[in-house]
């Protein structure tokens, strides 16, 4: 059965983001990840997930100057020394909070940039990862990378499952995975029952996301089939994470309907089944005494 993380940074966007962990642990979440935890201190973000009983599965490291628009550094020459630190940063916070895996981005590249362009961002990229890997690993943590839509976001270097991949491949380090966001992956290929019955079984893929295409809503609003998905997914024998990692259509808790068939297991959910037979035995047992 697949198992679902909350991505507090685009769910429960009508709470401040440190109301978020209570508001996913009621909605039965037993994990959680998001963007980026550098605007709070450690200890405060792990408070709240033992606090509410969860446990943080993933986020980003420090992705350059994302309010000037940059969306990462990994792949930019010139930069290596920022994302030294940005990877030292990250494991210190993933230390802290328990989080298995960091997401590295890319950054974005000049619409101009020449085949020979590309190839210095590739090498800068690949030895990036290469360091972040090597410094992850002592820490038991895994580095991800991530295909991004060009539509969403323009310029973004890396695109495609199989540039993921093969980077992964030059590497060489057990721990860069690839981050598949079947969003992402629908709008650049399509094809995903086949992108994730190639892949998967690779070992190379550490954590999957999901959203409703086109529009970014709940997966079930759009053109994916989430129940034939998730059951691929399942049938795989995939054993990580789906990050919920979509804007509500209205209402982030209203809208969660979605997720009735493939959480059995969560707790509110069983909680809220039991309290209803219970009150359904007791109205039927008065009816019973009052006959």
């Amino acid at each position: 059965m697949p198992r679902f993380a909350a991505n507090l940074s685009t769910l429960y966007p009508e709470h401040d983001f440190p109301d978020r962990f209570a508001a996913a642990s009621a909605d039965g979440f037993e994990a959680v990840e998001y963007l980026f935890p550098y605007a709070y201190e450690s200890g405060e973000l792990r408070r709240r997930l033992d606090e509410h009983g969860l446990r943080q599965v993933l986020f980003n490291a420090p992705p350059g100057d994302w309010d000037r628009g940059e969306r990462g550094i990994a792949a930019l020459p010139g930069r290596e020394s920022e994302v030294r630190e940005g990877v030292d940063r990250a494991l210190e916070y993933a230390t802290a909070l328990g989080s298995p895996r960091v997401h590295m981005m890319a950054g974005l590249v000049a619409p101009d940039a020449t085949p020979a362009d590309l190839a210095r961002h590739r090498e800068t990229y690949v030895a990036n990862l290469a360091y972040a890997a090597r410094q992850a690993a002592s820490a038991g943590v895994d580095i991800l990378i991530e295909p991004i839509n060009t539509r969403d976001m323009p310029g973004y270097f890396l695109n495609r499952q199989a540039d993921a991949h093969a980077v992964v491949q030059e590497v060489g380090a057990p721990n860069l995975k690839v981050q598949l966001d079947l969003y992402h992956c629908q709008i650049v290929e399509g094809d995903l029952t086949t992108t994730l019955r190639r892949d998967l079984p690779t070992g190379r893929v550490g954590h999957l996301q999901i959203a409703g295409v086109p529009d970014r809503h709940e997966p079930d609003r759009g053109e994916l089939d989430i129940r034939h998905l998730f059951g691929v997914i399942d049938e795989l024998g995939f054993d990580g994470w789906i990050g919920c990692e979509y804007f509500p259509a209205a209402g982030t808790s209203e809208g969660l309907g979605w997720l009735d068939d493939f959480r059995p297991e969560f707790p509110n959910k069983n909680k809220y089944k039991n309290q209803t037979e219970n009150q359904n035995q007791n109205q039927n047992k008065s009816l019973k005494d009052t006959a």
